[in-house]
């Protein structure tokens, strides 16, 4: 199966807040996590990613913190807001609608 991006790119903020959602975490973890659901067949570009950091966090959806790495490079750390978990469960419902309808759509309307 394929993944179209295109279907996928509308919802990288959701994507991103569910993964916070379950906890913390920087770009990278991120976006290994996704390609890692997704069995390699998906993962953001860097800048994509790094953009819906800055919509998201503009929003009050999510919040930045500096790590405190003893060894390596310092992360920029990310973490859900309760306007972002709102946000999420939101989006996840028109998610769920989105389906049942393009289900009809496509499958003669049943």
């Amino acid at each position: 199966m394929s993944i179209t991006s295109d279907i996928i790119r509308g919802h990288t903020e959701t994507i991103i807040l569910s993964h916070l959602a379950e906890k913390d975490s920087y770009g990278y973890e991120i976006n290994k996590s996704i390609k890692q659901k997704t069995n390699n067949k998906y993962e953001l570009k860097e800048a994509t990613l790094y953009s819906a950091f800055k919509r998201l966090e503009k929003l009050g959806l999510i919040r930045s913190y500096w790590g405190d790495e003893t060894t390596g490079a310092r992360r920029r750390y990310y973490s859900i807001t309760p306007l972002g978990l709102e946000a999420l469960q939101k989006n996840k419902a028109d998610w769920d609608e989105s389906k049942v309808l393009i289900d009809k759509l496509i499958n003669g309307g049943k």
